[in-house]
Formats: C-alpha cells, sequence, structure tokens
C-alpha cells in the first residue's frame, strides 16, 4: 500500500508516495515526489494536502515524517521549523490511520544503504568507501548528526543533539569571535555558527569585530560573495565556518570512531565545495597526536540532501512502521532544513 514520506526542514519540505518494491526486496519505489517551500503554506496539514492532492490517486492511510525537533506531547517543536506541528491534528486532517516520526538526520542514515553513499564529493581522507560506524552531518537551517552503525538487519542508526555541543575556539580570530557572542561568558552552541544562519552570525560578528557596516543580509549572500571574493569579511567568515566544520565533525569522528567515513549532507555545501576544499577543514578535522592516525584513514564526502531523507524516513517505516507498531517517536535533533 501506498504511503507518504516526508523530509520536513526548516526552510524546504520533500514529499514522497512510496511504497516497497513489488519483488520483495528491500527497496522502495517512487510514485510521485515533490520539494516545496515551507514558507508558502501555513501549516503542515495544507503543505501535505496539497501534495496529497495532486499525486495520489487513492487515498492514503499512513505517513512517516523525518523532521527536526523535538516531541512535547502532541507536538514536533522546533525553532527551525516554519511552523509547530501537531500530529493528533496533522492525522485527522489528513484522515490518516497512523503517523510516525523519526529524527530527520536519523533518517539520512538509514539513507547510508542506498543512493546516499554513491554519489557526492570527495573531500578528503582515503577516496574509497570503507567499513565501520559512518557519520552524517549536515549544517543548514540548524546542525545535524546521526551515526550509522553496522550490524544484522541492517544496523542501527543513532540521532544526535551534536549541533547543540558548546562551540570551542580554535584561533586568537574565533576567541574573539566567541567573546562578542558571549561578551559575559556563557553557552554558545556550534549550531549557532555552523548552519546557514551560523554563517550570516559570523560574518556580522566579524563586521562588528572591524569596525565595518555588514552589506549582506542572508547566508546565501555570503557565500555568492565569498566564492567571487568580492567580499573580503564574507571570505574569512566562509573560512571560520569550513574550519569550525572541521572540527566539530573530526570531534564526533572520534566519538563514535567514524571508520566508515563521513557523509557531509546538503546543497548549501555542495554551493561552496571549492572553498570547502581548499579551506582548513581537513586540518581541523584531523586533530593532533594520536587522533590524526585514526582519523587521516576516514573518508569524508560530500553530498546532496536530494531525496535521501525521504527515501532514509520510507526505509525506517518499512523496517518498523508498515506491522502496525510505530507510533509517533521524539526526534531529537535539529535539522538540516535545507
Amino acid at each position: 500500500m501506498p504511503f507518504l514520506a516526508a523530509d520536513i526542514g526548516g526552510t524546504h519540505a520533500r514529499v514522497a508516495l512510496v511504497r516497497a518494491l513489488r519483488d520483495g526486496g528491500n527497496g522502495v519505489e517512487t510514485l510521485a515526489y515533490r520539494k516545496f517551500a515551507c514558507a508558502d503554506f501555513p501549516s503542515l496539514p495544507e503543505l501535505l494536502q496539497a501534495f496529497v492532492d495532486a499525486a495520489a490517486q487513492a487515498p492514503v492511510k499512513h505517513c512517516v515524517l523525518a523532521c527536526a525537533g523535538q516531541i512535547m506531547g502532541d507536538e514536533v517543536v522546533n525553532d527551525n521549523l516554519a511552523w509547530p506541528i501537531h500530529l493528533t491534528q496533522l492525522r485527522h486532517a489528513l484522515a490518516l490511520d497512523e503517523v510516525a516520526v523519526l529524527n530527520d538526520f536519523e533518517a539520512l542514515g538509514y539513507a547510508l544503504d542506498g543512493p546516499l553513499v554513491h554519489g557526492g564529493h570527495h573531500l578528503c581522507g582515503p577516496a574509497t568507501h570503507a567499513a565501520g560506524p559512518t557519520l552524517v552531518v549536515g549544517p543548514g537551517t540548524g546542525l545535524g548528526a546521526a551515526v550509522h552503525i553496522p550490524g544484522p538487519a541492517g544496523g542501527i542508526v543513532l540521532a544526535t543533539e551534536a549541533g547543540q555541543m558548546d562551540f570551542a575556539p580554535n584561533s586568537v580570530r574565533e576567541r574573539a569571535v566567541l567573546s562578542q557572542l558571549a561578551p559575559n561568558g556563557g553557552y554558545v552552541a556550534f549550531e549557532h555558527i555552523v548552519s546557514g544562519p551560523g554563517l550570516l552570525t559570523l560574518y556580522a560578528t566579524l563586521c562588528a569585530l572591524d569596525g565595518a557596516t555588514p552589506k549582506l543580509a542572508t547566508p546565501e549572500a555570503v557565500t555568492s560573495a565569498a566564492v567571487a571574493r568580492s567580499d573580503a569579511l564574507a571570505v574569512e567568515a566562509v573560512e571560520v565556518f569550513c574550519a569550525t566544520l572541521g572540527s566539530f565533525t573530526g570531534n564526533l569522528a572520534m566519538a563514535f570512531m567514524a571508520t566508515g567515513g563521513v557523509y557531509l549532507a546538503g546543497g548549501f555545501l555542495s554551493s561552496i565545495f571549492e572553498l570547502l576544499k581548499h579551506s582548513a577543514f581537513e586540518e581541523r578535522f584531523l586533530h593532533g597526536r594520536s587522533a590524526r592516525a585514526l582519523l587521516s584513514q576516514v573518508p569524508v564526502w560530500v553530498t546532496e540532501h536530494g531525496r535521501h531523507g525521504v527515501y532514509g524516513a520510507a526505509q525506517w517505516y518499512l523496517r518498523h512502521g508498515m506491522s502496525g507498531a510505530a507510533a509517533p517517536r521524539p526526534a531529537l535533533a535539529n535539522g538540516l532544513g535545507t
């Protein structure tokens, strides 16, 4: 029976009508797919209803959401989402029998046994796909991460709140950035710097440190100016962003012993791939001393987010939800939101 699989980020929602392959394999057949701008709709039910009206030929009774946020009772809440998501309201509005929820990066982790690993650009480390725990990280509207641990029946995927870990400066300039962001001390999350909004924050902070008036008002404008090298502080903001992403990703690769590799997901990174490749990302990823021997053997790839979140959500649902046992469950990390 076809079901809805949706990847709900802070900026875009990707929705598909899918079903299990008829040959009994582990794959997913996509019957219809569409990408929406969340800001174009006043709520998630109306967004999904627009898709159903256009794509479904028969009533759809099951839905799985890969979603950034946290479950608070019946609600999915996240500062990066365009609107709150009320699960009972969603179920009733679309006349669904079931709505299952998983973390958006957990869904990407389930896509690691599919097309996600077969594309993208090699960034650093060995240019081969290795065995072992695999990490997927993505800065977008937020900063998400999950790890796939191999094992029987496809292994398991662990979602994380890694984007909420404390930012640790690695240079004098980064210490000045941290001091500007938190002049009286206190908590500054990696996500506050390593994300789309974080890049804009970095740019504005560097302008403030240099006594300059910010000329750029969006993350896209900052990346475009950095690629064109038309604004020196935009170039520096991207350099600090890439270096900090390297530190963050290296920390997680050490924590999870990610010998299977790291996948950096999202169109945002693909748009600045050449800047990322020539940045301090690799040096900061490798850290130093004994950690370097391990991390130098970890391949790092940059891949498009694309349909992978939808595919992973569908894979998770086929494993856990089609028996009717799946229930709405917490989505723990901030997400790509792209």
